[in-house]
C-alpha cells in the first residue's frame, strides 16, 4: 500500500514540476474541535483558504474533527492515530492534553510525519516533541492580559470559568488571569466545570449564577470560550449583577461582539484562529514541499484585546468570515 501511494504521489508531483525535478506533494491532516464549536469553524475557514495552495502542488488536506468533548483526551489521541494510519506527510495538531497526546505525537514523528503544533502547546512543547513550529497564542500571556484588563478596570474578585478543566491551554488561561489581576491588587479563582457541560448553555449559566449568588464580592467573570460567555451573560443578568459584574471572554462569537458593541460585555481576548490554521497549514505544506522554514519561533497570533475601542474594525472582519 505504501509503495503504491508513494508511486502515485511521485507521478502527480512530476506532472506538476516537470520531468527535470522532483518535489514532495504534502498530504496533511489537521486535528480540530467539534462541529458545534464556533471557534473551530473559523479554524476551518483558514484551512479551506490554505487548501487550494496545497492541492496546486499535488497534496491534500483532511480535517479530522472531534464529535464532542465528552471523552476528550482519548478521542484526540484516536484522531492522531487515525492520521498516522492514513500515512499523511504532515500533521497539524493542538497539544491540548500533553500527558495523553505526547506519546501519539512522538509516534507520528517516528513514522516520518512532519508535525506543527497549532492553537495549544506552545514553543517549549514544540521543541520537546520535535515539531517544526508552534502557531497560536501563548495562553498564559493571554490570560495575564485578561487579568490585567480587569485590574485596570478596578475589578477585585474575578471568576475564571473553565468548562474544559485539565486541558493545558484552558488551565494556562485561568492561571494567567489569576496572576494578571493579582499583580494589579485583585484576586481571581477558577471555577472548573465538568467537560460535559461544554456547549450546555443551561448548565453553564446555572453554575455561574450559583457562584454569583453565593459570593456577592465577585465583580468580574471571564470564560474560556465565546459560547460559555453567552451563558455567563445570562447568569449575570439572572443573578441581578448587570452593570456590577464585568464580563470578558477568551475568543469571540457574534453574540459576544454584539454585547461589546452594546456595552454589556467589556472585552474578548482574540487569538485570531483564522491565522492559526491558515499559517499552520501553509507553513507545514511549504516545509514538506520545498524545504522552507521560518526563523520566527513561535509564530504568535495573539493575544489581542477586542473592546469598545476596536469593535467596529473587528466586526468588519467578521462579515468576511475570518474573525
Amino acid at each position: 500500500m505504501t509503495f503504491f501511494r508513494t508511486l502515485a504521489k511521485a507521478i502527480a508531483t512530476t506532472a506538476l514540476v516537470g520531468a527535470g525535478s522532483m518535489a514532495m506533494a504534502a498530504d496533511i491532516a489537521v486535528v480540530g474541535g467539534s462541529n458545534d464549536d464556533a471557534f473551530w469553524n473559523i479554524i476551518k475557514k483558514g484551512i479551506d483558504d490554505a487548501t487550494p495552495m496545497v492541492e496546486a502542488n499535488g497534496g491534500s488536506v483532511n480535517y479530522l474533527r472531534l464529535v464532542n468533548y465528552d471523552n476528550f483526551a482519548p478521542d484526540v489521541v484516536q484522531l492522531i492515530r487515525t492520521a498516522i494510519s492514513m500515512e499523511v506527510d504532515g500533521l497539524v495538531i493542538p497539544n491540548w492534553v500533553p500527558e495523553a497526546e505526547d506519546p501519539a505525537i512522538k509516534d507520528a514523528i517516528a513514522a516520518g510525519i512532519t508535525v506543527i503544533l497549532m492553537n495549544a502547546g506552545g514553543a517549549e512543547k514544540a521543541t520537546e516533541l520535535g515539531a517544526i513550529n508552534y502557531v497560536g497564542s501563548d495562553e498564559y500571556v493571554a490570560g495575564v492580559a485578561g487579568g490585567e484588563y480587569f485590574g485596570d478596570g478596578g475589578q477585585k474578585n474575578v471568576l475564571c470559568v473553565n468548562t474544559l478543566p485539565g486541558a493545558a491551554n484552558t488551565e494556562a488561561r485561568c492561571k494567567g488571569v489569576v496572576d494578571g489581576i493579582t499583580a494589579k491588587g485583585g484576586k481571581a479563582t477558577q471555577l472548573p466545570l465538568p467537560s460535559t457541560s461544554f456547549g450546555d448553555a443551561t448548565a453553564v449559566a446555572e453554575a455561574i449564577k450559583a457562584e454569583l449568588l453565593k459570593d456577592d464580592t465577585i465583580d468580574g467573570v471571564i470564560t474560556i470560550s465565546a459560547g460559555d460567555a453567552d451563558s455567563a451573560a445570562i447568569a449575570v443578568d439572572q443573578a441581578g449583577k448587570s452593570g456590577k459584574t464585568l464580563l470578558g471572554s477568551f475568543d469571540m462569537n457574534q453574540a459576544g461582539l454584539d454585547r461589546i458593541k452594546a456595552g454589556t460585555q467589556a472585552f474578548a481576548i482574540d487569538q485570531q484562529p483564522y491565522l492559526q490554521s491558515y499559517l499552520a497549514v501553509s507553513l507545514l505544506a511549504a516545509n514538506i514541499d520545498f524545504g522552507t522554514d521560518l526563523p520566527v519561533f513561535p509564530v504568535l497570533t495573539g493575544p489581542g484585546i477586542v473592546d469598545a475601542n476596536n469593535i467596529d474594525a473587528t466586526l468588519a472582519g467578521v462579515k468576511l468570515g475570518a474573525r
